[in-house]
């Protein structure tokens, strides 16, 4: 996991609780070949959960309060 990814996400989301849910549910949705919400480069060695934090640090995915 890349720690960049994380620090950018928990400036949308504070709750780090609510990141890990979040970002491990599009995980999973990401490893049944959902289409990222994000661009990533053919040769990036980005692994589901790093592509899903950036999708969440990006706005691409939020939580209704």
């Amino acid at each position: 996991m890349k720690n960049e990814y994380l620090e950018r996400a928990k400036e949308k989301i504070e709750n780090p609780e609510t990141i890990i849910t979040i970002a491990s549910k599009r995980a999973s949705e990401l490893a049944k070949r959902y289409k990222p919400l994000v661009r990533i480069a053919p040769d990036d060695e980005n692994n589901y959960l790093d592509i899903a934090l950036l999708e969440i640090a990006e706005g691409k995915i939020t939580v209704k309060e």
